[in-house]
């Protein structure tokens, strides 16, 4: 490690240790400041200001949909009051649409259905608003959008006249245009039926669907608002009829413009009833999690005040994001459910510092060294999540900026928060540890040694704590048998080869599935995903896609700037730009195309003769243009602009027809494969629909999301490596990184879920959460001193096995409760968290063990560690023997003086080795968890302190080798031979009862064996 990056440790060890000194000495003001400070910041909750545009979050902020829509508004204007054509709108502005399919039959075409038909539309009609400060009604027709002076009409209900023929045969229907022979209607057909069926000949056989739209004028906002209103009114009536079964013949399935951002909306709050659900199956896990059978050390309440303390904190992150001007969206009510998860990993990360701190230890010193040896694990945890939400500020879809944005805010909140709040109740229940209180009622009470005579109630409900008198009792200390078993069963299978062959042919398959996967993935945003299951839009997205993908979409081309139409050569042009288009496979054929210049021209020179009139020049062009083709009923009308004083056309387009477009790829293959054309044309030309928008996120989404992993990737191997500075172990870091998001993105695709916006959120929030099982581990396995890789596995297992047994069940009970909300965008959440958090920790707990021992540091060198490693395969690390207040050592100080012990020869009654106040650095808390080693990383001292402190055990030594003596009351006999392994426990000590098998912690030695002692009576 060099200097520079050792410093960041060693400033973070020494600040938070300072800090938990003031936090100890002042609990009261820790405690009470960030509460008053999480007062005022929910006071922002008032002026929360919801998003629910699907347009604004779900498209790309700046994508080339918007700047499309911004060329066509520039030039052709929609206005609704008097020149409406709804294959021309630039924006979906308000409408009604309504599909009906019929009930008993195959067919529309049935005289009962068309009465039925005109009894919906009556009922559309006549629906009512009261709106404006005069309360006046308004009806449909007073506010529709207009042809000329005439509402756009549904003319396909004028087949009514003549349905009673077409029933019986006598009249064919002729697709895609027929004249009404009653009325005289153009009736195109694409517009109004659904998967229509024909004959050979073009003759309608059956039609399964159709479709009505109402338009309403929406040309300024207070008439927008007003349309608004009047939708509500359109989706209630059609809702009541359908529902009442005022229809015997047919079915209808609604849907207006602001059905996606109300059902958006009500999608999204969904979840909010469960929070209170959520907060106590995660109070329950942690209360759980935080007990002992010892009822002083037990910390219950610091569990539930650890859920208290990521709740404030995400409330008053929640309340400055809104202070700041930030609009809340739906997805936002799932951030307090991962903000849970998070505070308590942090949690339980404190909580197992302090438990690694000696307990005789006043509560000041406990909680400094608490806080300097969780630091680095806390922070590292804290910054690549603040990271990770940084790097989705920068996306191109709003959704995901403003979901990072308060995401992010909350994870800063919550470390300050524990770092203060939580920190000043650890040192609450300090005191009253250090009192030997029972954690929950507050009262004295005795531990399990003194207990004997006391009842099995008090003995199971009450005891706990040590004795003053013999702390090393080891009924005082007992073992943890999940941490047992990580080291002596998993370690131990890990370590087997056929085992290992096992792990890396289930890896094996792992990639290949997510291989697979990714090959099958779907991108883009559903829209019947935003709404609920149970809701009534999800009938019309399922009607619209079955019945209407063979005629989509109306496309309109544009060509800007100043042409010479009357050009034989740029007509030319134009018409080869129009071929090109035509010939796309997403495009039907010249019947669907209206180009005027077409049209125009052909009709011309059909008629010229009867017309008497030329083209050929810039004059005759644009007076006959004027005179015989762009008059107001023409259409043809809205499609050519010119200059202020009409001497010079400045722009035009064309309108063309996408067919047979089925999902979310095609959609996107399209509009890549016309802007493709647009773009090689030598014109200026655009394409457009108001669909657009939206599909941009299907081109954007997926060089986005590879975008964002990879520079999270990196990001999070130079934090790794900044924190943890081990270039091996940044390089595991990254390839686990690579592998869970291989994995997350691949198997997500086999689980139903599509590559989107929501998506790619969690994916970016993945990148954070997959450090947290594979970073640490790593740092424990290339920090062991142990000499070969089989007991490197078992001590980073032993270190590491709990805290990822419970980090990843802690964060998948916060999300659990995302299922019940019945909503795709949470059980996506809930999916794609409950996938990384899995990965992460099979990689931790199997992979990553098994890849480390094959080919990490000496995996080559086997045999020769090996043969140096048989002095203690048993412990994590060497323990030296303590002083009877149990606190053992493994500290570099330590070693020395153990050393010393075996260069000279003490002679007095009785000699132990002092007590140990810290531990070696490789105890270290590696990451979450709550291991109950005693250790403190050593490169956090500096050699002034580590002397002085040296000094201060040599002279606690000296005075506790009579202390010793006197508590068991026989003298140890110090042989004149030194330690044949420095004073360490090996496995005969153990098997004789000195040390304990978890924490390394030497029991109290039993003197009347008659077996001598080995080595002239020194301890092994």
């Amino acid at each position: 490690m060099t200097c520079g990056i050792e410093c960041i440790d060693k400033w973070l060890t020494k600040a938070f240790y300072r800090l938990g000194h003031i936090v100890a000495r002042h609990p009261g003001y820790f405690l009470l400041v960030p509460v008053f400070l999480t007062i005022i910041c929910v006071t922002g909750i008032q002026r929360v200001q919801f998003e629910i545009d699907p347009e604004y979050l779900f498209s790309p902020e700046h994508g080339p949909g918007k700047t499309e829509r911004a060329i066509v508004e520039s030039q052709f204007k929609m206005n609704y009051s008097s020149l409406f054509n709804p294959t021309r709108i630039t924006r979906p502005g308000r409408f009604g649409r309504v599909i009906v399919i019929p009930k008993h039959s195959d067919t529309m075409l049935s005289v009962e259905i068309w009465k039925e038909l005109r009894l919906l539309d009556n009922i559309v009609r006549n629906a009512t608003i009261t709106w404006g400060p005069e309360n006046m009604t308004y009806k449909y027709d007073d506010i529709c959008a207009r042809w000329i002076d005439q509402c756009f009409p549904n003319d396909i209900l004028n087949l009514d006249y003549v349905m009673e023929d077409v029933e019986n045969g006598t009249l064919k229907l002729t697709f895609p245009i027929m004249f009404n022979p009653v009325t005289w209607d153009a009736h195109t057909f694409p517009v109004y039926f659904g998967a229509t069926e024909m004959d050979d000949d073009g003759l309608i056989t059956r039609v399964p669907a159709l479709q009505l739209v109402y338009f309403i004028t929406a040309d300024t906002k207070a008439q927008d608002q007003r349309g608004s209103v009047w939708e509500e009114a359109f989706l209630d009536a059609v809702g009541k009829a359908e529902d009442s079964g005022r229809f015997r013949h047919i079915s209808t399935a609604r849907f207006g413009s602001r059905t996606m951002d109300i059902e958006l909306e009500n999608n999204t709050r969904t979840v909010v009833p469960y929070f209170s659900s959520a907060f106590i199956l995660m109070a329950v896990f942690s209360v759980a999690t935080c007990m002992m059978t010892d009822w002083v050390r037990s910390k219950p309440v610091l569990g539930l005040m650890g859920n208290v303390s990521a709740a404030m904190a995400t409330a008053a992150a929640f309340g400055c994001a809104i202070y700041a001007g930030i609009p809340f969206i739906g997805i936002n009510f799932v951030s307090p459910f991962l903000m849970c998860s998070i505070g308590i990993d942090d949690t339980f990360v404190m909580l197992a510092a302090w438990r690694r701190t000696p307990v005789t230890m006043d509560v000041p010193e406990r909680l400094a060294r608490t806080l300097s040896d969780a630091a680095v694990s806390i922070t590292i945890t804290s910054v690549t999540d603040i990271v990770s939400f940084c790097i989705g500020k920068f996306s191109p879809f709003p959704a995901i900026q403003i979901f990072c944005m308060y995401s992010g805010f909350a994870v800063c909140f919550i470390f300050i928060w524990h770092l203060t709040f939580f920190a000043a109740c650890m040192a609450i229940a300090g005191y009253a540890e250090h009192n030997n209180r029972h954690s929950i009622a507050c009262i004295k009470v005795k531990p399990v040694s003194l207990s004997d005579k006391k009842s099995w109630l008090y003995r199971v409900f009450c005891s706990g704590g040590v004795n003053p008198k013999d702390p090393g009792n080891p009924r005082d200390n007992p073992d943890n048998a999940i941490m047992v078993w990580c080291r002596d069963s998993l370690g131990w299978a890990l370590n087997q080869w056929y085992v290992k062959i096992v792990v890396l042919l289930v890896f094996a398959g792992y990639l290949a599935g997510a291989l697979y996967g990714t090959t099958t993935i779907q991108e883009g945003l559903q829209r019947r995903k935003l709404s609920r299951p149970d809701s009534y839009s999800i009938e019309f997205y399922d009607r619209d896609d079955f019945y209407f993908r063979e005629f989509p979409y109306r496309i309109q081309v544009i060509i800007s700037g100043e042409l010479d139409y009357w050009n034989v050569d740029v007509q030319e042009q134009i018409e080869n730009l129009t071929k090109t288009f035509e010939s796309s496979r997403f495009i039907s054929s010249p019947l669907y195309t209206e180009s005027w210049v077409r049209s125009f021209v052909n009709y011309v020179n059909r008629n010229q003769e009867e017309l008497n009139v030329t083209i050929d020049t810039k004059e005759s062009f644009l007076e006959t243009l004027n005179d015989l083709w762009l008059f107001k009923p023409n259409p043809f009308s809205l499609d050519v602009k010119f200059n202020e004083d009409g001497t010079k056309i400045v722009a035009s387009r064309f309108m063309i027809q996408a067919v047979n477009i089925s999902d979310g790829n095609m959609e996107k293959d399209m509009v890549k494969e016309l802007r493709k054309i647009a773009h090689d044309s030598p014109l200026n030309v655009s394409v457009f629909h108001p669909y657009f928008v939206f599909f941009d996120q299907f081109e954007l989404v997926r060089p986005t999301s590879i975008q964002s992993m990879l520079v999270g990737g990196a990001t999070m191997m130079l934090i790794s490596f900044l924190f943890i500075p081990n270039v091996l172990c940044s390089l595991w870091v990254a390839f686990s990184i690579v592998s869970i998001e291989l994995g997350v993105v691949g198997y997500m695709a086999l689980w139903s879920v599509n590559l989107d916006s929501i998506s790619m959120v969690n994916l970016i929030m993945c990148i954070g959460f997959s450090v947290d099982f594979t970073a640490h581990i790593c740092y424990a396995y290339m920090s062991s001193k142990a000499t070969c890789p089989e007991d490197r596995v078992r001590e980073s297992l032993y270190a590491l096995g709990l805290p990822i047994i419970q980090g990843a069940i802690s964060t998948i009970l916060g999300v659990a409760a995302l299922i019940l909300a019945g909503s795709y965008i949470f059980m996506v959440f809930f999916k794609m968290i409950f996938l990384v958090i899995v990965f992460g920790a099979l990689h931790g707990m199997f992979l990553l063990p098994v890849l480390l021992s094959l080919f990490g540091p000496g995996a080559c060198s086997r045999s020769k560690r090996r043969r140096h490693s048989s002095i203690d395969k048993s412990l994590p690390h060497p323990y030296c023997i303590p002083h009877p207040s149990l606190h053992y050592a493994a500290s570099q100080r330590h070693q020395d003086l153990a050393a010393d012990c075996k260069s000279k020869s003490y002679h007095s009654k009785a000699a132990v080795l002092p007590k140990s106040n810290s531990a070696s650095k490789q105890d270290k808390d590696m990451g979450l968890g709550t291991s109950e080693d005693s250790s403190e990383s050593s490169s956090s001292k500096s050699l002034q302190r580590k002397r002085k402190e040296a000094a201060e055990d040599e002279a606690q030594r000296r005075r506790y080798m009579d202390g010793w003596r006197k508590a068991t009351g026989h003298a140890v006999p110090l042989p004149r031979t030194s330690y044949p392994n420095n004073g360490y426990f090996n496995d005969e000590d153990r098997k004789r009862g000195y040390v304990s098998e978890v924490y390394g912690r030497p029991t109290r030695p039993n003197y009347h064996d008659e077996r001598p002692y080995r080595n002239e009576g020194r301890y092994h």
